[in-house]
């Protein structure tokens, strides 16, 4: 596969909750990730492009049908593309099976990691009860949830003023409810449950937007997050560890360290 050279090569890349279609999604942020990281294959955990919102309104900027591009140009150049919808792309499961220009359509997937390790991959939603028998409380909490991030952007707008990095107000919140996470907890061991029962090694989901890697369960446990509130990902290497990127704070720290630079620059010059 053709990659830039200042490019990360890793194995195996995992998005999901992208939310292309919403105001909420950081697509300026993504994009700048999928610059840095490039794969041998690519797994689009769900929920990647938000049906659920383009249906009531179409939302659709340049940065959004960037990051498509930028996904097909690597498929272009080799690697291998695994979409398994989720819930608010859900209108892709009718295509289960069918390989939509270069990009493979699953319902679900088992993943063998370098070292032989198998993983169960999922979007989740498949096991969230609300979302399954009440689709009318899931629409209602899609609700609040969009106008905690519509506060939240202007939030960050303030923020990024006054110089500071990006701070997420509902995943903050998020865990600060105690039903909030009591519900993270027991989506965890159901899917942990699940990825035993097909003898799985562990599981790599998406859905509930809160990004983790654990093996409280008995197996592992590995949450990809979003791109709406956290800008996560995790990334499989050669060796078949896996690592939670955290765009963010990569970016904070890059800050960091170019401040340090210039300060020391300044200071010889002084």
């Amino acid at each position: 596969m053709a990659q830039d050279m200042n490019a990360i090569r890793v194995r195996t890349l995992f998005l999901s909750d992208l939310h292309l279609g919403t105001k909420g999604c950081q697509a300026g942020a993504l994009l700048e990730f999928l610059k840095v990281y490039d794969a041998d294959t690519i797994y689009l955990v769900g929920d990647i492009v938000d049906g659920w919102k383009l249906k009531s309104g179409w939302y659709w900027p340049q940065a959004h049908n960037d990051v498509v591009q930028k996904l097909l140009r690597k498929v272009r150049k080799g690697a291998r593309l695994i979409y398994l919808p989720g819930n608010h792309d859900e209108f892709l499961r009718d295509y289960i099976g069918v390989n939509l220009g270069g990009i493979e359509l699953a319902d679900y997937a088992v993943h063998e990691a370098a070292n032989g390790k198998r993983y169960l991959v999922i979007h989740g939603d498949q096991f969230d009860l609300v979302v399954r028998h009440a689709r009318w409380l899931a629409l209602l909490g899609d609700g609040a949830y969009s106008a905690a991030l519509f506060v939240n952007t202007y939030l960050n707008m303030v923020r990024r003023r006054l110089g500071l990095t990006y701070w997420s107000l509902s995943s903050w919140a998020k865990l600060k409810v105690k039903n909030a996470v009591n519900f993270i907890s027991r989506f965890e061991e159901l899917l942990a449950a699940e990825a035993q029962r097909q003898q799985a090694d562990g599981v790599i989901c998406g859905h509930i937007h809160h990004a983790i890697i654990h093996d409280q369960f008995g197996v592992a446990y590995v949450n990809t997050g979003d791109w709406v509130e956290s800008c996560t990902a995790v990334v499989e290497h050669y060796d078949g560890s896996f690592q939670l990127i955290r765009w963010a704070e990569v970016q904070l720290a890059k800050i960091s360290e170019q401040n340090l630079v210039s300060a020391k620059i300044s200071e010889r010059a002084a």
